[in-house]
């Protein structure tokens, strides 16, 4: 995910400061892994270089000033293209998954025993997820029905992996 556009997406809705700004991705995209304050600063510091947010205001408290931060011209014309660009589908040709099964095949170990395990970890994970939806929040529902669904298909291609695996050992050992 594009965390930098996201924060700069969120800023869209209105000026915020650091801290909030963070609680809001955290809420919205942050589920399994928050941002750290430093990340979000950081960013908030590029954003500014870019000329995509500018501070709009500052209050003094215990330590530095708090700065709220407003989103640009320049900036909504880029969360603009961002949001309105669509994503390429990974269909990387060098997954892990994969790999694993050609070494195994190689090596004269049991791909389908990678296979297995594989095929194991995701149905635990699927379960997790599953009950996560449970009385979750619609966003919350609609990031684990995402997350679902692509490990759905990473089952369809271990089943099919495994209805192939002598086929797949034949073109190995040539």
């Amino acid at each position: 995910m594009d965390n930098t556009t996201a924060l700069l997406g969120l800023l869209g809705a209105g000026a915020s400061y650091g801290y909030d700004l963070k609680s809001s991705y955290d809420r919205w995209f942050g589920m399994k892994k928050p941002l750290a304050f430093g990340q979000v600063y950081s960013t908030l510091t590029r954003l500014s270089r870019n000329g995509w947010i500018e501070m709009v205001g500052a209050e003094a408290g215990a330590g530095p000033d708090r700065k709220r931060y407003g989103i640009t011209l320049a900036g909504r014309g880029r969360v603009q293209e961002w949001m309105f660009t669509p994503e390429v589908p990974s269909g990387t040709l060098q997954s892990n998954l994969f790999a694993k099964t050609i070494i195994a095949l190689l090596l004269g170990d049991p791909a389908g025993r990678v296979l297995d395990l594989q095929r194991a970890q995701h149905m635990a994970q699927m379960r997790e997820l599953t009950k996560e939806k449970q009385g979750a929040p619609l966003e919350t529902v609609l990031a684990c029905d995402h997350a679902l669904f692509h490990i759905e298909a990473d089952l369809r291609w271990i089943d099919l992996t495994a209805s192939r695996l002598s086929e797949l050992r034949a073109a190995v050992a040539r």
